[in-house]
């Protein structure tokens, strides 16, 4: 794998991994140590080796993962021409192919700690920021509820996860809104729905969305379609081919 390729896959700078081979970064974030694993499609015991070698503690259990197996990389690898990122249990985007970042825009320009669904729904940070605007067809109140729901089973699920932990401290003290969906959460399965994305280059594309859960791994594989022959079909087509000339990260929706 060339270094370029390392870099785009990690969502790292092509200079920050040229310090990292020759030593000059020595202090990498448990974050990027956790996408270049990634990013070279580590197993978990692989992966645990890098985080020792960077002077850092593997993940442990009660906190959330943020690997994602070979596999999954393979099977979303595969789906080129569909709009796949895969989520980690509390809405951390973890893995994104080309035509997420053309959809959606490019996460490497968003810090990796904003690539949240709930900091880019309630935060006011860069992932917030940097939001593409997205509607629901159930309604930016449905779709905002659950997420917060997840979130709220996350956290229940994984109390020794400090990351998540400050995460929720930090939008209950700041956001109205979180606080006020905190409080009524209710789990609710995640179903296909249609949404409409609002994309610079080509204007509005309403796509089916799709959330996949990975069954032992904890996370969640979305994706966006569009009915063959259809004019939002046609719009994908574009953006696969221009790749996109505007990037950010979405606001509302996955």
């Amino acid at each position: 794998m060339r270094r370029e390729e390392l870099a785009q896959l990690a969502g790292l700078s092509v200079d920050y991994v040229l310090r990292l081979e020759q030593g000059r970064a020595t202090n990498p974030s448990a974050q990027v140590v956790g996408a270049l694993a990634r990013a070279l499609q580590l197993s978990r015991a692989e992966r645990d080796q890098l985080f020792r070698a960077a002077g850092l503690l593997p993940p442990q259990d009660g906190t959330i993962s943020a690997h994602v197996p070979a596999s999954i990389q393979r099977l979303a690898a595969r789906l080129g021409e569909v709009p796949v990122g895969v989520f980690t249990a509390d809405w951390t985007l973890a893995w994104w192919n080309d035509m997420w970042s053309a959809l959606l825009g490019d996460p490497p320009e968003v810090p990796a700690a904003e690539r949240n669904l709930a900091a880019a729904l309630f935060g006011d940070g860069t992932g917030r920021a940097a939001s593409r605007l997205v509607w629901s067809e159930r309604g930016a109140d449905a779709f905002a509820a659950s997420i917060v729901a997840d979130l709220r089973d996350a956290a229940s699920r994984y109390p020794s996860d400090a990351r998540l932990r400050r995460r929720v401290q930090g939008l209950l003290g700041s956001s109205g809104a979180f606080a006020r969906y905190w409080a009524t959460a209710t789990a609710a399965p995640h179903a296909g729905e249609r949404k409409t994305i609002r994309h610079p280059e080509v204007g509005d594309i309403r796509l089916d969305c799709d959330v996949l859960v990975v069954p032992g791994a904890d996370l969640r594989v979305v994706t966006y379609t569009a009915a063959g022959g259809s004019a939002d079909a046609g719009k994908l087509e574009l953006l696969r081919v221009t790749g996109g000339a505007v990037r950010s990260i979405t606001n509302s929706d996955a």
